[in-house]
């Protein structure tokens, strides 16, 4: 219809400017005079303006009486309350506090290892010992002179009650047999160095020295690294604007990169300090060995759940869009018109959090609105619009 009109009135155009006005034209540009010429070219922009106008009128009659013309098509979701969990996000490493090398606390030839790499022991278990120089030796003969001290000392002491002897004999053998336990407990703690156990439960992860290696104590002188993999954690620096979200209790969702894996718990503890360098503060998360496939130092993604709404409006962030004055609006179509003639109407709103793909809303959309989703972007205010999920 709206070709035919175009070729009618191109049809009318070439009529009137043909023929006569043709002819004309041909004349004005013969005669090579320019003020000729000047005013012609006048002439026929001002026709030409005057068809654009009647072509603009007769587009807009097309518009309001063409049943056919296209209207936009558009999908629409209808907004529902639903419970919404916001995550903050942040990279951390596995640690643990149980992650030591054990250091010989007396110089020596190291005689015998009980252990080797990846065995479980216990705390206490005794892992090596060192060659202790003649002490054991000694506290054999020390442990003799103490029984015999003891036997001593009870004998006087029984004299004395029956007020045989002098008092000083009496004191005498108590400060001698005393003096021979100390001696014993000091020599029992000396021996005791010369054996090298776990300080706590835990795996060893490194045998580092052999037997028959000579070792004394101080740096360099390790002999075994033992872990323990049942009370490992991940601390993470938060923001200080987190600080009211974040607190002991709050779960806590961490994926293992490396392991495509990951673990639910909740933060064990938080810092009572903000660091004045980066305006942070920390918080620890207990992580489970799960396996024993997580290792201290492994990289960890840390998801900290710092906000729940039982009743939140959600709506996709890609049929958002930002107006002159920052406000960010949707269109949705009008409840009134939705079944008939569905009609986009234009709703300011204001949003809260964003977590993936959707953002929450927080006023300015009711529960059950129609919310215009794919196609939001080529449709305006008061438009009507084609509903293809109708």
């Amino acid at each position: 219809m709206r070709k035919a009109i175009y070729i009618t009135l191109t049809a009318a155009v070439l009529a009137s400017c043909g023929g006569n006005s043709g002819k004309s034209l041909e004349n004005v540009m013969a005669s090579k005079d320019v003020e000729a010429i000047r005013a012609k070219h006048a002439e026929i922009s001002s026709e030409k303006k005057a068809l654009d106008m009647q072509l603009k009128s007769l587009d807009s009659a097309i518009a309001l009486l063409d049943d056919t013309a296209k209207l936009p098509l558009v999908t629409t979701i209808e907004v529902h309350p639903q419970k919404f969990d916001h995550y903050l996000e942040l990279q951390g490493n596995v640690m643990t506090k149980q992650n030591v090398l054990i250091y010989p606390e007396m110089a020596g030839t190291l005689n015998s290892v009980y252990v080797k790499e990846g065995q479980k022991v216990a705390k206490g278990q005794l892992l090596a010992t060192i060659d202790d120089g003649g002490l054991s030796s000694q506290l054999a003969q020390l442990r003799t002179q103490a029984a015999l001290s003891k036997t001593t000392f009870e004998r006087q002491k029984r004299l004395w009650e029956q007020n045989i002897g002098s008092e000083i004999q009496y004191l005498q053998a108590k400060t001698n047999y005393e003096a021979q336990q100390s001696a014993v407990k000091q020599m029992e703690s000396q021996v005791g160095k010369s054996s090298i156990r776990a300080p706590f439960p835990g795996i060893i992860d490194d045998v580092i020295k052999d037997e028959g290696t000579v070792v004394s104590p101080g740096p360099g002188a390790e002999v075994f690294r033992i872990v323990n993999l049942s009370n490992m954690y991940i601390e993470v620096e938060v923001p200080e604007s987190h600080l009211p979200n974040v607190t002991p209790g709050k779960d806590v969702k961490v994926y293992f990169p490396v392991l495509g894996d990951s673990v639910s718990t909740k933060i064990r503890q938080t810092g009572n300090f903000i660091n004045p360098s980066n305006r942070s503060f920390t918080a620890e998360i207990p992580v489970p060995s799960h396996d024993g496939k997580i290792k201290p130092n492994l990289t960890a993604r840390v998801m900290i759940n710092d906000y729940t709404s039982d009743n939140a409006i959600l709506i996709p962030q890609s049929i958002l869009s930002e107006n002159a004055n920052g406000e960010q609006y949707v269109f949705l179509v009008n409840a009134d018109s939705i079944q008939n003639d569905p009609v986009a109407k234009k709703v300011v709103i204001k949003t809260g959090k964003t977590q993936g793909d959707y953002v929450e809303v927080l006023s300015g959309i009711n529960e059950g609105d129609a919310i215009i989703d794919e196609g939001a972007r080529s449709v305006k205010e008061g438009q009507k619009v084609n509903i293809k999920n109708l």
